[in-house]
């Protein structure tokens, strides 16, 4: 199951509960697995909200007096000894282990060493763990999600008064996409950066899915903008063959001689470009220019925009994110009436789709004599043929025929 995350209106550990409540996890459920985690103190309310006039699910972990704060062995320790199913352990532990790492870092000791506040009280405990919980429950095996609104200002904590992000989130946070945005205060904690992520696999724009449910997790204060994190939950939409992410850089160019521009794609292949072409333009004062196009994988694409900087001297590149459908096939080599040849093949039986490789119809339209148009068909028919198992091909000895 494939899940999507919108957290652009900030993220915290109760509000991606209730983002959970509302795409299916029962509430009961949650109450049920989180016994085995054997921690009294505690109980969970939910209750149906609405912030900025839109509805959502608002879970609550009430948390009674007397509690204290732990410290990373001692969350070890209790999520370890739990009646968790393992998969939610993994999953809990592998997410406070990223938020030990960040304390340690920010409080300058050792990760054994690091002793909880904030996060270490039930309600963050509960909140990490029953994420995982619901994670697992929903069966959710992949979540991306939108760059994460951190907010801007001070917030109080047990450290006193400290600047927006808390460190410890910007340290969780630190290398994914975050932005402050225009709302003042914390719109997201450490629990909540931590939930992201450590779950989040990706944060990119949301993919081609089916949705199959929708939770709407909301957040403690009412904002000018609907203070709640969506979780939409499905399946990725991947038709019949392989949909990637990829990058479309553009560039118009006036200043570049159609030799050079021509070198530039070239050179744009070789470096690993999954496409590449130019057409003709208009540009503004009427002047004719070249529009230049790569197609990039995304882990590609700067490096790809600086080569045509560096070619071109273009003064910009246009970058695009957008999805790539492509057809399932392979490269087999057949033996046909005029030799081994290359094919592309798509599909089989009556689907079957056949196209030789273009290098070896002109290497054998040279060695022959015949036309390149005859070649081609020959190749296609012999392959198909082959491959569809209708019998041997003899060499072809009549030449270009009628």
């Amino acid at each position: 199951m494939f899940a999507y995350l919108d957290c652009s209106a900030g993220i915290s550990g109760d509000m991606f509960l209730g983002a959970l409540v509302g795409a299916g996890l029962a509430p009961d459920l949650l109450r049920e697995r989180l016994a085995g985690l054997n921690l009294d103190g505690y109980s969970i309310q939910v209750t149906e909200v609405r912030r900025a006039g839109l509805p959502g699910t608002k879970v609550d972990v009430v948390v009674g007096d007397g509690q204290r704060s732990r410290d990373w062995k001692a969350i070890r320790t209790l999520i370890e000894a739990s009646d968790l199913a393992e998969a939610t352990k993994a999953r809990a532990l592998a997410a406070f282990e990223r938020l030990a790492k960040a304390e340690a870092h920010v409080h300058g000791v050792e990760v054994d060493r690091v002793h909880f506040h904030e996060v270490g009280a039930v309600d963050s405990i509960v909140d990490i763990v029953g994420a995982a919980i619901g994670l697992t429950e929903l069966g959710i095996d992949d979540m991306w999600s939108t760059p994460v609104r951190l907010g801007h200002g001070t917030v109080m904590t047990s450290h006193g008064e400290l600047t927006v992000p808390a460190p410890a989130t910007a340290r969780v946070l630190a290398g994914l996409p975050v932005f402050a945005g225009e709302l003042p205060g914390e719109l997201t904690t450490p629990t909540g950066a931590t939930i992201v992520a450590q779950f989040a696999s990706r944060f990119a724009p949301m993919p081609p899915m089916r949705v199959t449910a929708e939770g709407w997790g909301a957040g403690t204060r009412d904002h000018s903008i609907p203070n709640l994190a969506r979780l939409s939950v499905g399946a990725l939409e991947l038709g019949g063959g392989g949909l990637t992410e990829v990058a479309l850089l553009q560039s118009v160019i006036d200043n570049v001689s159609a030799e050079l521009l021509a070198a530039t794609l070239d050179i744009a292949l070789q470096e690993g470009a999954l496409d590449a072409w130019s057409e003709p333009v208009t540009m503004k004062k009427g002047r004719l220019g070249t529009e230049v196009t790569v197609l990039a994988k995304v882990e590609d694409a700067a490096r790809l925009t600086e080569l045509l900087m560096l070619h071109t001297g273009t003064l910009g590149v246009r970058r695009t994110l957008t999805w790539r459908q492509t057809a399932e096939r392979r490269l087999e080599t057949v033996a046909t009436s005029l030799g081994l040849v290359r094919v592309k093949v798509q599909g089989s039986g009556p689907s079957l789709r056949v196209r030789p490789e273009n290098d070896d119809v002109v290497a054998i339209a040279r060695t022959t004599g015949l036309s390149l148009d005859r070649v081609a068909r020959t190749l296609t028919a012999d392959a198909e043929a082959a491959l569809l198992g209708l019998g041997t091909c003899s060499p072809d000895t009549t030449g270009e025929g009628s």
